[in-house]
């Protein structure tokens, strides 16, 4: 799984599963969220060192679609640590008991889980106890 995560508001705006770890797993979240945010100025994308980052087709798509690559020092978890933390709710909050019987059905359960209660309910401590959803909202209020 990949995902592309706002951290002005923390929610998920792009999201991807495949049975591989191919580049095409995080264009596809990132496509998502080049199609949700569609960015008029040049946007920061921070990721990990691993090969899918470092490949033509990923260079070639961030420069089409104004986004300026940053990575994480090699081996350095906390350089990402949005994203991991990501992970941990995920894994704590929905899939750590379960077992699917197919990769459809966990796809639709962490679809549900990131588009229909993550974003729009679940509460985060750095965004004053509100979700991405309602921060988002408030802002634009402003």
């Amino acid at each position: 799984m990949a995902v592309v995560i706002d951290l002005f508001n923390r929610g998920v705006v792009g999201w991807s599963m495949k049975s591989h770890q191919k580049t095409i797993l995080v264009m596809d979240a990132l496509f998502m969220a080049v199609k949700r945010r569609q960015p008029v100025e040049p946007v920061l994308i921070h990721s990990d060192q691993g090969c899918q980052f470092t490949s033509k087709y990923w260079e070639d798509f961030y420069k089409f679609h104004l986004l300026d690559p940053s990575m994480s020092r090699r081996g350095n978890c906390w350089d990402n640590s949005v994203v991991e933390s990501f992970f941990s709710n995920l894994k704590r909050e929905r899939i750590r008991n379960k077992i699917y019987n197919t990769r459809e059905e966990a796809k639709k359960d962490i679809f549900n889980y990131i588009e229909l209660f993550y974003n729009p309910k679940r509460r985060h401590g750095h965004l004053g106890k509100i979700s991405p959803m309602e921060f988002e909202a408030k802002y634009q209020t402003v």
